[in-house]
């Protein structure tokens, strides 16, 4: 198992192009079981979670092949309805593909599922949408049992919004006889680039985007060829780098109007932060200000940047309080900043965090994906080494981060664990 080794210290300038949206592939390749066909994706993230999901498609009787950042997924043969735990535990977003296979195969068996370990994540409000559209659901030995002579359009109110239940609701609703709307549905730019694509393919979308989407089922769709949005976390990511380290990085292919409440507050901690010119410039070295978090469902601050502001609070001047209000066991990276020097305290759903002069390279272990992120973002900034395992989260989120990194001057890199 490799692990990421960073000699800290450096100020970090440069361009970087920022890769395909992960939460945007995900969905959007689960889509292609809804019709057969061959589609083609351009803009793909080499990562462990879209190496996880062309398995699964495979193992469900599609053809699924990947290489230079282009997925090719042909589904004409896929027949198998059943998404097995040893696939389905590597990735929550597996689940994506039980809307789809109910849809087009009338039934659907899929494990629970796994994932990172930020807290509960249940996926009842998935199978209570379904239920709407008249699937009969049962849960039986860890696996999600559906099935449906017939999908029928009905309204699905979400008590609070979910990605991937409006994903699959959607999914599923598109082929289903007459008019589904979702209420209270979530609003993320991942969601609109999946309803371009089902647009594309043939389906009757409408205000995806908006908390209220309507949806009217057709009789058939077709294969597409689709292009990945750039991914807005892994761009916060170096913005907040280039604040950290008080450099400057310049980022390619991510969309500024997706990135607003990050911008807000890095301009808010002292940064500048340019939109023009067709990137996304940040450039620290004014000092770092302190300034309050909350995360919230999109438009608001993502909890997906959570952890990695934290680490940029951790050096600022004063105090801050950031509340994690997603995910409840979304601090768990806390423990491990502290053994770098940094100066937090937790309170329930609350981190208040006292800017220290400087943090210190320490042997760290990753928890989850942004918690991996965070870690490497401390380590660019602390003095002498800091050693990170457990790295695998990493490669589930982040395209070739060390190396992208290393362009912009940062000492980093991949080693065999010792």
């Amino acid at each position: 198992m490799d692990e990421i080794v960073i000699r800290g210290g450096r100020t970090l300038r440069g361009e970087v192009a920022v890769s395909g949206a992960k939460n945007a592939a995900l969905p959007m390749i689960a889509a292609t079981i809804l019709t057969g066909g061959e589609f083609v994706f351009h803009n793909v993230p080499d990562l462990k979670d879209i190496e996880t999901i062309c398995h699964l498609l495979a193992d469900l009787g599609a053809k699924a092949e990947f290489s230079d950042n282009t997925a090719i997924i042909d589904t004409t043969g896929l027949g198998r309805h059943e998404a097995s735990y040893d696939l389905v535990r590597k990735m929550r977003a597996s689940v994506l593909v039980l809307g789809p296979l109910v849809a087009r195969l009338k039934r659907a068996r899929v494990s629970l599922p796994g994932g990172c370990a930020i807290g509960a994540r249940p996926i009842n409000m998935h199978l209570q949408g379904l239920e709407k559209l008249g699937a009969t659901i049962t849960l039986e030995h860890g696996y999600v049992e559906a099935s449906a002579d017939k999908l029928k359009g009905g309204e699905i109110f979400f008590d609070i919004p979910t990605v991937t239940g409006t994903e699959n609701i959607m999914m599923a609703a598109v082929l289903a006889e007459g008019t589904t709307i979702i209420r209270n549905a979530a609003r993320e730019p991942e969601i609109i680039a999946l309803a371009d694509m089902l647009n594309s393919m043939g389906a009757d979308i409408h205000d995806a985007g908006t908390t209220v989407i309507t949806i009217r089922g057709v009789n058939a769709l077709r294969p597409v060829s689709a292009r990945i949005i750039g991914d807005r976390i892994e761009a916060g990511t170096y913005m907040v780098a280039a604040a950290l380290t008080g450099g400057r990085i310049r980022l390619t292919g991510a969309d500024p109007s997706h990135l607003k409440p990050v911008i807000h507050k890095l301009r808010e901690a002292g940064a500048a932060v340019d939109t023009g010119d067709g990137g996304i410039t940040v450039e620290g070295g004014g000092g770092i200000k302190s300034v309050d978090v909350k995360t919230l469902p999109y438009p608001g601050f993502p909890t997906d940047m959570q952890a990695q502001f934290m680490v940029l609070m951790s050096v600022a001047g004063g105090l801050s309080v950031i509340s994690e209000s997603i995910f409840e066991n979304r601090f768990i990276h806390v423990s491990e900043l502290l053994r770098m020097g940094a100066d937090i305290t937790i309170s329930g759903s609350h981190a208040l965090v006292k800017g220290v002069s400087k943090l210190s390279g320490a042997p760290v272990m990753a928890t989850d994906l942004r918690a991996s992120a965070s870690l490497v973002l401390a380590g660019l900034v602390a003095e002498n080494t800091t050693r990170i395992s457990r790295i695998y989260h990493l490669d589930r989120g982040y395209e070739a981060i060390e190396k992208k990194f290393a362009s912009l001057g940062a000492a980093i890199e991949r080693v065999p664990a010792e």
